[in-house]
């Protein structure tokens, strides 16, 4: 069994025949243009014609690549977890190709005795997906959030466990599970680094934004080593999360609070909780493999060159031009006739998971003009500046973006706008709650 790696979450597992691809982002510009690889990928259409099976984990545009899919062969089928939403199913399916939904944690045989078992990132446990998301009532209706899937593949011999961005606190018990059931894990596919906009778009002190960056690298590398620690892989890389910005937003890269993929394996390294002698770290360039028969990889790693890196954002990625750049200015009135029908399905959210907060969220529409959304079921208001408010979110983004927002997630969502780091945010005070920017994902008509 080969395992080759090809971009961030992106890899493939070879053996007996079969070519199965997971999450493919292939193209530079996900997230409506910020996300971009470095180095940039050659494509090689010959070698993803061959694959047998594509398993996408989740909905996120660099696991689930809408400009990536118009590049592969639609014959392939794809594998996802049965969600309890259909909304990953369409919108795969809306680009012609055929999708399997498959049971949590059912072993399924593709080929040549080479099976695949997803299981849901909660383990299909609503209360844990309920205490992790802050939204007890409607999880427990809908059975769970599942904002994210992990995997085993496995030819019979030698296991893969996939664990894609799935959250330690929330995932565990499915590790626990693939554990109970699989006797070893051969080789182990880790993150290490948050994607989110926390701390390069938030307005921040230089002493809080170092710390907050400091804070944020240690929490997903502490987050890495405990899944280490509880698979116990004989092989484990460090992967998934690994994008460069571009555009005009090029400038927040190195505030990211995101390490390198040798700073991980550095930091593994130097673990007090994991079996260094049992616990081997691997990584490896683009289309580059490691053989788990001959236990050696294909060629010797070659970390990224800083230099050349920060050269190429400079010179190439920061002239790219964003998706939405490129529309029309909108026309403010007709933003403004948006808000009601946003308003409502943002409350009916918010009432639907049980949260209250005095916090508001000031949306800027233009200079002294803002939309201020309450989480107490008070009407919203249309404000010219934020004197004498104690408690607010404010969200800066550009009025090109925000009505493609409001207009519904056909045009984009609030989510993949944060994730690109499309939004800055003044926090006052800088406290995160959780229902908030989950109640406001639906802030759309």
């Amino acid at each position: 069994m080969k395992i080759r790696y090809i971009k961030s979450a992106c890899i493939t597992v070879e053996t007996k025949g079969v070519k199965i691809l997971t999450d493919p982002w292939l193209v530079d510009g996900e997230y409506y243009g910020s996300w971009c690889h470095y180095p940039k990928l050659e494509f090689d259409e010959d070698y993803f014609d061959s694959i047998d099976y594509i398993y996408i984990s989740h909905i996120h545009p660099d696991h689930f690549s809408k400009k990536t899919f118009e590049l592969l062969n639609k014959d392939i089928p794809i594998l996802i977890h049965e969600y309890a939403s259909p909304f990953l199913k369409m919108n795969i399916e809306r680009l012609g190709f055929n999708v399997t939904e498959l049971p949590h944690n059912e072993k399924t045989d593709l080929k040549n005795g080479v099976t695949i078992e997803i299981l849901a990132a909660d383990n299909c446990n609503p209360e844990l997906c309920a205490k992790f998301m802050g939204c007890g009532i409607v999880e427990t209706k809908f059975k769970s959030t599942q904002i994210d899937s992990l995997a085993v593949i496995s030819d019979g011999t030698h296991n893969v466990l996939n664990l894609n961005d799935c959250p330690y606190d929330l995932a565990k018990e499915a590790v626990f599970a693939v554990n109970k059931k699989y006797q070893y894990i051969d080789f182990l596919l880790v993150g290490y680094g948050g994607a989110g906009p926390y701390p390069q778009c938030f307005e921040l002190s230089d002493e809080d934004r170092r710390k907050a960056q400091e804070g944020k690298k240690l929490q997903f590398l502490n987050q890495g080593e405990k899944y280490i620690d509880l698979v116990k892989p004989k092989y484990y890389m460090p992967f998934a999360g690994t994008y460069t910005l571009a555009g005009k937003l090029s400038k927040l890269q190195n505030k990211r609070g995101v390490p390198e993929l040798h700073e991980a394996v550095d930091y593994f390294l130097n673990s007090t909780i994991i079996n260094l002698e049992e616990s081997k770290p691997i990584l490896l360039n683009t289309y580059e493999y490691f053989d788990l028969e001959t236990k050696k990889q294909s060629i010797k790693y070659k970390p990224v060159n800083k230099k050349e890196k920060e050269a190429y954002i400079e010179n190439v990625l920061s002239k790219r031009t964003l998706d939405y750049e490129l529309d029309d200015e909108p026309n403010v009135e007709e933003m403004l006739a948006l808000i009601p029908a946003a308003n409502q399905r943002m409350n009916a959210k918010r009432e639907e998971i049980n949260f209250v907060s005095d916090t508001s969220v000031l949306v800027k529409l233009k200079e002294d003009l803002f939309i201020k959304l309450y989480f107490d079921g008070t009407e919203y208001e249309v404000v010219d500046n934020t004197n004498g408010i104690k408690s607010f979110v404010e969200y800066q983004l550009s009025t090109k973006l925000l009505n493609r927002i409001l207009k519904g997630p056909r045009y984009a969502h609030w989510n993949n706008a944060e994730i690109g780091s499309h939004i800055k945010f003044r926090r006052v005070p800088n406290t995160f709650e959780r229902g908030l920017y989950h109640a406001m994902c639906f802030f759309h008509a």
